[in-house]
């Protein structure tokens, strides 16, 4: 008996350190990993005598090829496996869902006047950069608070002390105008100073300058002086009031806590410098079923370091994580210095990390308390609205696209129990309609998704929601009727005044603009459009192309294959060519918190 094209690339594997990915069926990559060698590590995923889990399980039964980058070391290999899992998103990998980057304050010490300005990313341009600061909230309160501190010029304009007189900023103290020449090159250095020590959290020294200032401009009858300072210094010890103190040392740490509730799990984010709390953040994780709270975290490190972050010397974590001195070599090349993770069982740095715990357990209470509270209220709210014969738990949207009757498509995508579940998303390539027929193509896309969910037994909507108007309802409901699936209820929904068809009424319905129920219509009907554009794209363009190359006198078949090859064009295999229905597997979107 002949080998599988599987079997062939597992005999083959070599033992060096690398990256795999395994594909399903469709082609698409379902789960990163690194290895310290490939041979052993990919193998022991198909032997019979590996541990038997769930997940593992699952994960096994759609692996049907897989790709492998071969490496230097095992630290290239974490390195690598990091941005394939941030560029695939693959469903059995522990995925981020946080899509955001942290911004840095940039004081322009490059110039001989020094702005304070906000930086999406560190340069070697010669300026300081402070931060990242998290969340994004507490970059503006410190730049509105430095500002309103410190008179830092806003101003882009050159400085050479020659205009002749200065602009607002100077009329509300918040600038000295050196533009004028009235601050020497000298008095806007000690400010500069000032600010760099209050950003570097030196808020303790600043405060004591600061008030001896005060003193002397008050013992010199410097009134209006001395009144400015002792403002500066009652906002410094509102700073230093809200940073709440952890450690009596002076120690800069990350602090990790995970806590998990059935398929969800939160990781609270504590970020200590100088001993005190200056930022927190909690991380939201679904579908972990099968996965160690060690997993969890050093998935969430991996993945979160990778973006511009510079880790504190110590990262503190709740549990014992993989690879930790591998991690930890990566990240000490991250931060140009040793970075330590430490697990503590006892003392106070334990005491930290319980506390980041207890946060993490609120923050996803209320995380799930908020996700179940939406979907009620949501469900209830189209009961009602829709008059429907029950809350709807799972609704299919569909979409049609084409382009001057060109390559016309179907989409389907699902919403279920509050989110999209995009494993569930379908596309259609219109077989038995011609030109720009909308209603016909609808026809058709429904008319094979019930009919073989009728041969098949599979799960049936409690609402379908059509875009378009009353044209397109009355496809909807002519395509169930004829099948005896006219018990799910259908709508649509139109575009330009987001009405709402339903039923035998001429009149559409016009929701509440604010309604949570209009706006979750609306998303799975944008979701389906976007969906659908998004095939039509691809199938044009495979066209386009091909087209191209076919008029090309001596471009036979295997010039072609080469030629889109080399430009990055990877025509579908002969499995896809003959389905023209596909299920979506696109990996799920962020959640962030």
């Amino acid at each position: 008996m002949s080998s599988t094209p599987l079997e062939d690339k597992l005999s083959r594997l070599p033992d060096r350190p690398g990256v795999y990915l395994y594909k399903d069926a469709k082609a698409q990559v379902v789960y990163v990993g690194k290895a310290s060698s490939l041979r052993s590590r990919v193998r022991s995923y198909f032997h019979d005598s590996r541990p038997r889990d769930a997940k593992t399980d699952a994960l096994v039964r759609q692996i049907v090829d897989l790709e492998y980058i071969v490496t230097d070391n095992e630290l290239e290999a974490l390195m690598l496996e990091a941005n394939l899992v941030r560029k695939h998103r693959p469903r059995y990998n522990i995925i981020l869902r946080d899509d955001k980057h942290y911004p840095f304050l940039k004081l322009t010490t490059n110039e001989p006047f020094p702005r304070l300005l906000v930086a999406r990313r560190v340069q070697n341009d010669g300026a300081t950069y402070f931060g990242p600061f998290y969340p994004a909230t507490a970059m503006r309160e410190t730049l509105r608070l430095t500002r309103q501190l410190f008179p830092l010029r806003t101003c882009s304009i050159e400085i050479d002390g020659t205009l002749p007189r200065p602009c607002i900023q100077y009329a509300i103290h918040r600038c000295n105008a050196p533009c004028t020449g009235w601050e020497t090159r000298e008095g806007y250095a000690q400010t500069t100073r000032d600010v760099q020590r209050f950003l570097e959290g030196k808020n303790d020294d600043l405060a004591l300058t600061l008030t001896r200032q005060m003193e002397e401009a008050a013992a010199e009858q410097k009134f209006e002086r001395a009144a400015v300072l002792r403002d500066q210094v009652q906002s410094l010890n509102k700073v230093r009031e809200r940073q709440k103190i952890i450690s009596t040392d002076e120690v800069d740490q990350d602090v990790l806590g995970v806590v998990r509730q059935g398929n969800d799990a939160c990781v609270e984010l504590f970020f200590v410098r100088k001993g005190r709390l200056v930022g927190q953040e909690a991380f939201f994780f679904d579908k972990v079923a099968g996965w160690t709270d060690g997993d969890i975290l050093s998935a969430f490190i991996r993945q979160f370091y990778a973006k511009p972050v510079t880790p504190a010397p110590e990262v503190l974590v709740s549990e014992d994580i993989p690879d930790r001195e591998l991690i930890e070599q990566w990240l000490s090349g991250i931060a140009k210095r040793r970075v330590q993770i430490l697990a503590p069982q006892r003392g106070g740095k334990r005491e930290f990390v319980a506390m980041a715990e207890s946060n993490a357990a609120i923050a996803l209470q209320n995380h799930l308390l908020s996700r179940g509270n939406r979907q009620q209220l949501v469900q209830e709210e189209l009961t009602r609205a829709l008059n429907l014969p029950g809350a709807p738990n799972r609704i299919e949207g569909y979409d049609i696209s084409n382009i001057q009757g060109t390559e016309q498509v179907g989409s389907m995508v699902v919403w279920e129990n509050g989110a999209m579940k995009k494993d569930d998303y379908k596309r259609f390539k219109i077989r038995t309609v011609s030109g720009a027929d909308d209603f016909g193509s609808l026809r058709e896309v429904l008319g094979r998704r019930f009919g073989r969910a009728l041969e098949q037994g599979s799960a049936l909507p409690d609402l379908v929601l059509i875009d378009g108007g009353r044209g397109q309802l009355n496809v909807g409901l002519q395509v169930l009727q004829d099948l005896g699936l006219d018990w799910i209820p259908v709508v649509a929904l139109a575009k330009q005044q987001e009405e709402v068809y339903a039923g035998d009424s001429r009149e559409p319905l016009l929701l509440d603009p604010t309604s949570p129920a209009l706006h979750t219509l609306q998303k799975i009907r944008d979701e389906a459009h976007r969906f659908a554009i998004t095939y039509h794209k691809k199938l044009r363009g495979q066209r386009t192309i091909q087209s191209a190359l076919d008029a090309i006198p001596g471009v036979g078949p295997t010039i072609r294959t080469s030629l889109l090859k080399t430009l990055g064009f990877h025509p579908p295999t002969a499995a896809e060519a003959e389905s023209t229905e596909s299920t979506a597997g696109e990996p799920p979107q962020p959640i962030r918190g």
